[in-house]
């Protein structure tokens, strides 16, 4: 089967392989300090998620649960079994979905910068009213809005020149479709009490989309997490403050390949 999804996957090792789920609006080389770290110790796959980087774009909405039966498809297609799946922002949501349409084949959940509660209504106005936006301007204008959110204003000029190109490189079908999308997710607070697989939940600690009180109550549901805020870092750690994020997350792979 041909997967649907473009992706990465490198590596080729016996540990466990990771999964590594992107936020919105970006593409899988968010992940780039990340795969540069562990695929050198094992398999490493990073989609574009449908509607984003170089995978196709269906218009309209794409709910979560589509974007877990896509990761759910790619696995099938690379004869992936069991994983530890990682996920940020928009990625930890699918993460949670995943979790729940995989079971047991998830043997470890991390969790970055994102949070588990359904959308409020006036949440609900705001994506589709923001998702109207896009398809009628385009994503320049709110990348050049946002862009000191996602990444912290005193963050290294060329990971935040990254993390713009990314979102102005969104098309505006994909990336409305998933606002539409995300404004119907469901509640994943009653799922987090029954994972029970080893969590790590990371959050920056500027963080003014999904802020550390957030990551505090997914720590707090998840029976088997361990916590860690980042210093110096917004919405996306893991690029703000790669060398960081990447040790947290190396040991908490190492345990679980014990």
């Amino acid at each position: 089967m041909t997967p649907f999804l473009a992706y990465d996957d490198k590596g080729d090792a016996s540990a466990l392989p990771l999964l590594l789920i992107h936020g919105h609006p970006f593409d899988r080389t968010m992940w780039a300090p990340q795969i540069a770290a562990f695929a050198p110790e094992r398999r490493v796959i990073a989609p574009d998620l449908r509607g984003y980087g170089a995978s196709p774009v269906t218009p309209g909405v794409t709910p979560l649960s589509r974007f877990a039966a896509d990761v759910e498809e790619l696995l099938d297609a690379l004869a992936v079994d069991g994983f530890v799946l990682a996920g940020l922002s928009m990625g930890g949501q699918i993460a949670m979905e995943c979790v729940a349409r995989l079971g047991d084949r998830v043997r470890g959940l991390v969790l970055a910068d994102t949070f588990a509660a359904p959308e409020t209504e006036q949440g609900k106005r705001a994506r589709n009213a923001l998702a109207d936006r896009l398809l009628r301007e385009g994503m320049r204008g709110y990348a050049d809005e946002v862009l000191d959110k996602m990444v912290a204003p005193y963050a290294d000029p060329a990971v935040r020149a990254h993390v713009h190109r990314m979102m102005t490189a969104t098309p505006p079908e994909g990336a409305a479709a998933a606002l539409r999308g995300r404004a119907e997710r469901p509640d994943y607070r009653p799922l987090l009490p029954r994972v029970e697989v080893p969590a790590l939940v990371v959050v920056g600690a500027d963080d003014a989309y999904t802020p550390v009180s957030d990551a505090e109550s997914l720590h707090a549901a998840l029976p088997h997490s361990t916590l860690h805020v980042v210093e110096g870092a917004a919405h996306m750690p893991n690029l703000e403050r790669p060398a960081e994020f990447n040790a947290v997350l190396g040991t908490f792979l190492t345990a679980l390949d014990g």
